[in-house]
Protein backbone atom coordinates (compact mmCIF):
# COMPACT_ATOMS: atom_id res chain seq x y z
CA UNK A 1 0.00 0.00 0.00
CA UNK A 2 1.86 3.48 -0.67
CA UNK A 3 2.24 6.12 1.60
CA UNK A 4 -0.31 8.84 1.87
CA UNK A 5 1.17 12.12 1.03
CA UNK A 6 -1.64 13.97 2.94
CA UNK A 7 -3.81 13.57 6.18
CA UNK A 8 -6.71 15.16 7.78
CA UNK A 9 -6.84 16.35 11.42
CA UNK A 10 -9.46 18.56 13.12
CA UNK A 11 -8.02 21.85 14.70
CA UNK A 12 -10.74 23.61 16.90
CA UNK A 13 -13.69 21.92 15.27
CA UNK A 14 -12.35 22.73 11.45
CA UNK A 15 -10.98 20.01 9.21
CA UNK A 16 -7.39 20.44 8.28
CA UNK A 17 -5.51 18.52 5.80
CA UNK A 18 -1.70 18.73 6.02
CA UNK A 19 1.00 17.27 4.85
CA UNK A 20 1.37 13.82 6.36
CA UNK A 21 4.51 13.88 8.70
CA UNK A 22 4.08 17.44 9.77
CA UNK A 23 4.26 17.84 13.81
CA UNK A 24 0.86 19.20 15.63
CA UNK A 25 2.86 22.97 15.75
CA UNK A 26 3.58 23.05 12.28
CA UNK A 27 -0.10 22.49 11.57
CA UNK A 28 -1.65 25.33 13.76
CA UNK A 29 0.62 27.84 12.47
CA UNK A 30 0.14 26.98 9.11
CA UNK A 31 -3.76 27.40 10.17
CA UNK A 32 -3.50 30.47 11.64
CA UNK A 33 -4.64 29.13 15.14
CA UNK A 34 -2.79 29.00 18.92
CA UNK A 35 -1.70 25.72 20.80
CA UNK A 36 -3.03 27.72 23.37
CA UNK A 37 -4.19 30.90 25.59
CA UNK A 38 -1.98 32.27 28.61
CA UNK A 39 -3.96 32.93 31.75
CA UNK A 40 -3.91 37.05 30.55
CA UNK A 41 -5.92 35.84 27.57
CA UNK A 42 -3.02 36.10 24.91
CA UNK A 43 -2.72 33.63 22.21
CA UNK A 44 0.76 31.51 22.60
CA UNK A 45 2.21 29.04 20.01
CA UNK A 46 5.37 26.93 19.43
CA UNK A 47 8.50 29.23 20.56
CA UNK A 48 11.95 26.56 20.82
CA UNK A 49 10.13 23.67 18.75
CA UNK A 50 12.17 21.34 20.88
CA UNK A 51 9.99 20.40 23.77
CA UNK A 52 11.30 22.87 26.49
CA UNK A 53 9.50 25.77 26.70
CA UNK A 54 6.31 24.26 26.71
CA UNK A 55 4.52 27.44 25.22
CA UNK A 56 3.32 24.99 22.34
CA UNK A 57 0.61 23.01 24.68
CA UNK A 58 -2.66 22.22 23.56
CA UNK A 59 -5.36 19.39 23.98
CA UNK A 60 -4.83 16.63 21.50
CA UNK A 61 -7.25 13.94 21.67
CA UNK A 62 -8.74 15.08 24.56
CA UNK A 63 -5.72 14.72 26.47
CA UNK A 64 -4.38 18.12 27.72
CA UNK A 65 -0.51 20.23 27.99
CA UNK A 66 0.53 17.56 25.22
CA UNK A 67 3.72 19.66 23.34
CA UNK A 68 2.79 19.86 19.66
CA UNK A 69 6.26 20.30 18.52
CA UNK A 70 7.04 17.10 19.47
CA UNK A 71 3.98 15.36 18.08
CA UNK A 72 3.65 13.93 14.76
CA UNK A 73 -0.56 14.53 13.19
CA UNK A 74 -2.10 11.09 12.75
CA UNK A 75 -5.64 10.72 10.51
CA UNK A 76 -8.38 11.97 12.40
CA UNK A 77 -6.53 13.62 15.11
CA UNK A 78 -8.16 15.90 17.20
CA UNK A 79 -6.33 19.80 18.28
CA UNK A 80 -7.87 22.22 20.47
CA UNK A 81 -6.44 25.27 21.64
CA UNK A 82 -5.50 25.05 25.25
CA UNK A 83 -7.81 27.28 27.35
Amino acid sequence: MPERSTITIHVNGHTVVVPAGSVVSAALLAVGEPCRMSVSGEPRTAFCGMGICFECRAVIDGVAHQRTCQMLCHEGMSVETQR
